[in-house]
């Protein structure tokens, strides 16, 4: 190697090693190596995985797949019958899907296609923080506005955020990890007022009490974010999935290599859909849980719990949350540690499990709170 290329090398490695990225979080694995316990004792509430939908169901149609798929075959129709299912499911016109590696995949692919150096993209704060990364992957400038201290949007002050360079707005609801999802006729006035592509993340969109993917037929600057992680259980698959007009929708689909999506992702997509009562029937009972959970929750004292239009909750406590997180990783309890939150100090995210693993994180907060309730 020269010293010219090794030059120009080692200032774009210093370069790449200064971007932020997502910190990888502690594995089952770990933490029971770490503190002694037994691996099957460890309890995950910490990525927001739907522990509701039946294993034994998902590995039924896991079998399924193995006998229709030839895995030494690059992917054919399957995911054209991916489309047709996502279609049908949600009742769309053709052509207003585009599918990914993950919703997360599909957020970079928007902004690698919309965003160029020097450009804008806006969003709110607390929020999901993928999207920052992946503007910031674009040599574009990332602004927040903050939210309210109820975690509303402050509409106006993120409609005076507008300028000519903002070419995108992103807005996650339900938001993580407020949990909130936000008032429909504030979402659409914003769609309707920017000057740029909005993205509207509804990862968490199963457990809300809306969807905005009815407004995509109104509005041709809209693309909504999708995920078969949440609701479906198939976080460990990586599919998602973005919603939006024909124009739009094809210029999403433009960008992935090609046979990007393996064919086992595609066909069990297809597969949950086909069988979709059996996601339905387990967001039934997560929400029982989760109002089961966060009024327990509110119920500890030195603990403020918020209401959730997703699959976990967020709540504060009087103690430090970094003291409270390696706390219930001796107990074998893995939760989200999240620190300040505009005015709240001490913040943690926890799934909503099942209903013996709430009761198992329900008295441990107890216990290390000094609650005897």
């Amino acid at each position: 190697m020269n010293m010219a290329c090794k030059k120009w090398l080692e200032e774009k490695l210093a370069k790449i090693e200064a971007l932020e990225s997502y910190s990888p979080e502690k594995t089952t694995e770990k933490v029971a190596k770490q503190y002694g316990l037994p691996l099957a004792s460890i309890i995950k509430l910490n990525f927001n995985e739907n522990l509701f939908m039946p294993r034994a169901k998902i590995i039924g149609f896991l079998k399924e797949v193995a006998k229709e798929c030839d895995l030494r075959l690059y992917p054919q129709e399957e995911e054209e019958k991916l489309r047709e299912a996502i279609t049908k499911y949600l009742g769309l016109q053709q052509g207003c899907v585009a599918i990914g590696n993950s919703s997360d995949e599909v957020m970079d692919r928007i902004t690698r296609l919309f965003l160029e150096r020097g450009d804008r993209a806006i969003t709110f704060a607390p929020t999901f923080s993928v999207f920052r990364y992946c503007v910031r992957y674009q040599g574009a400038e990332y602004t927040s506005v903050p939210l309210f201290k109820d975690f509303a949007l402050d509409v106006k002050a993120l409609r005076e955020a507008f300028t000519s360079e903002t070419k995108l707005l992103y807005l996650c609801s339900p938001n993580n990890p407020t949990g909130n999802q936000f008032e429909l006729g504030d979402v659409e006035y914003l769609i309707e007022e920017f000057p740029g592509v909005v993205i509207v993340d509804e990862a968490y969109g199963e457990y809300a009490d809306y969807s905005v993917i009815p407004l995509i037929d109104k509005y041709e600057n809209l693309v909504v974010l999708r995920t078969f992680s949440k609701a479906f259980g198939l976080a460990g698959l990586r599919l998602g999935y973005a919603v939006a007009n024909p124009t739009l929708a094809s210029a999403v689909n433009k960008i992935p290599a090609p046979y990007a999506i393996n064919i086992v992702s595609l066909t069990m997509g297809r597969k949950l859909l086909e069988n979709v009562d059996v996601m339905r029937e387990a967001i039934i009972a997560l929400k029982a849980e989760r109002v089961k959970l966060i009024e327990a929750l509110n119920t500890i004292r030195g603990v403020e719990a918020f209401d959730s239009q997703a699959n976990f909750a967020l709540f504060n406590t009087i103690k430090p949350y970094e003291n409270v997180y390696v706390n219930m990783l001796k107990r074998g309890l893995i939760i989200k540690k999240l620190g300040k939150l505009l005015t709240y100090a001490n913040c943690l995210r926890a799934t909503v499990g099942l209903p013996g693993m709430n009761v198992k994180l329900l008295n441990a907060l107890r216990e290390y709170l000094g609650d005897e309730a």
